[in-house]
């Protein structure tokens, strides 16, 4: 979401300048006495300024069985309004201020967020304060706003990409909480209207202040932020609950799912357990470049799958950044489901030989350079400062850690990236999704 672009030279110009922080503005921490985080970046923009709360509570924390999908769920609550503040004039207020609130849940996080008038911020934190230590709701309530989440699971599960992904994170995981989308089990969401007191001791756990971190991006000082966190957030009370996610056990042989669907293209998706986010381990950056190089489409498989071949109509790699050892995923639509199993082993090809070749140093420097200016381009506005470091405070609670981040893909060499090629591109680590009209995958 882009608001307000700067000129691109200008943008270049400043991360150039700063080559170990590829963000070129002070960022500004500070932490209440209740153990809230407040997080402020002057930017110019005048008259905005992007307001987030980050809530490090996802999917990832529903730990006991039978409960899944309760972190989304309470992105929908949090909309329907408290005393103070009635759904209708919560939205009045808010058309007041020029801004839209709107949320997202994922695995490692909820995150709420609103862009608008910075002279009305002082508003925007009386009303988030109002329903985050304000929230109450009937059992009523409760029981429809569950009947809504299990509408979008429905509507969202129409799709074969949501099944495959529901199928592929059920085969993959055995033990840690990734097992289950950010939906949750259907068995969960069916019996969600029943769980309404485990509702509220969900919401007592983590909606408290030790588990938030509130950004603000633009046009606003860190004593202006940092009195309006303490005048509305600073009696919110300290909670207790410690959240305890079972580790995954160590998967030793490849593991496969499949979904027959004839409706779309054929899907090969190879999923590789990689791991968690870190800014000091050299793994983390060398896969994300290893990616770049192997799947993008400058990549020599891109050219010959897509382009020369035609068998394959896209083709990417991408791992996700999370608090614990998730999955790297190659992504493939093909054109004809016969042509699974050749793809596969083409893919399998190019990291095996990746592994003993690897690549050219001027590769290696045109992709993280793509990828570093790429990224540079995204935080040129408060919204998008703010939605990237709420990525890195999801993450391990700094959002310092983009710049740390950014300065070890610097340090990445061609070894690290066969390195990591080597210990983490295993077929002991793999799980292979599929999609097509076949009752079976076809793939070995």
């Amino acid at each position: 979401m882009k608001t307000l672009m700067l000129p691109l030279i200008a943008v270049l110009t400043t991360v150039a300048s700063l080559s170990a922080q590829i963000l070129p503005y002070p960022i500004q921490q500070k932490q209440l006495a209740n153990g809230l985080n407040v997080v402020t970046v002057q930017f110019d923009s005048p008259g905005l300024a992007a307001f987030f709360i980050v809530m490090r509570v996802g999917s990832r924390n529903e730990v006991e069985e039978g409960v899944t999908g309760f972190a989304h769920f309470f992105e929908h609550m949090m909309f329907r309004g408290t005393e103070k503040y009635p759904r209708d004039k919560y939205n009045d207020v808010l058309k007041s201020v020029g801004a839209g609130a709107n949320a997202n849940t994922w695995f490692d996080r909820t995150i709420y967020h609103m862009t608008g008038d910075a002279t009305k911020l002082e508003t925007m934190f009386e009303i988030e304060a109002d329903r985050f230590m304000g929230l109450k709701y009937t059992e009523h309530d409760f029981k429809t706003e569950a009947g809504a989440v299990k509408g979008e699971y429905t509507k969202n599960n129409a799709s074969p990409y949501s099944q495959l992904e529901e199928n592929l994170l059920n085969t993959a995981f055995d033990r840690h909480t990734y097992k289950h989308t950010t939906m949750g089990f259907l068995k969960d969401i069916v019996d969600m209207p029943n769980q309404y007191k485990y509702s509220l001791e969900f919401f007592d756990r983590y909606y408290r202040p030790e588990y938030a971190t509130i950004v603000v991006v633009g046009d606003a000082t860190p004593e202006q932020v940092n009195k309006l966190a303490e005048k509305y957030f600073g009696m919110w009370k300290h909670g207790s609950y410690i959240s305890t996610v079972a580790p995954e056990s160590k998967q030793d042989s490849t593991r496969y799912t499949h979904l027959q669907n004839g409706s779309i293209p054929p899907v090969l998706s190879l999923n590789f357990k990689t791991p968690a986010y870190s800014d000091t381990d050299i793994n983390v950056p060398a896969i994300d470049v290893l990616n770049g190089i192997l799947f993008s489409e400058t990549s020599p498989l891109y050219k010959k799958l897509v382009l020369e071949e035609q068998k394959v109509r896209s083709l990417s790699g991408d791992m996700m950044f999370t608090r614990d050892p998730y999955l790297s995923s190659i992504e493939a639509s093909l054109i004809k489901k016969e042509d699974l199993q050749y793809v596969k082993d083409e893919i399998m090809k190019a990291i095996e030989d990746f592994k003993k070749n690897g690549t050219t140093e001027k590769t290696l420097a045109d992709t993280k350079s793509r990828m570093k200016y790429s990224y540079a381009m995204s935080i040129d506005n408060p919204t998008g400062i703010a939605n990237s470091l709420s990525t890195f405070i999801t993450l391990i609670g700094d959002p310092e850690s983009l710049n740390r981040l950014y300065a070890l893909y610097e340090k990445v060499t061609v070894n690290d990236l066969k390195a990591a090629a080597v210990k983490y591109y295993v077929p002991s680590g793999l799980t292979v999704a599929t999609i097509s009209a076949d009752a079976q995958g076809g793939v070995k």
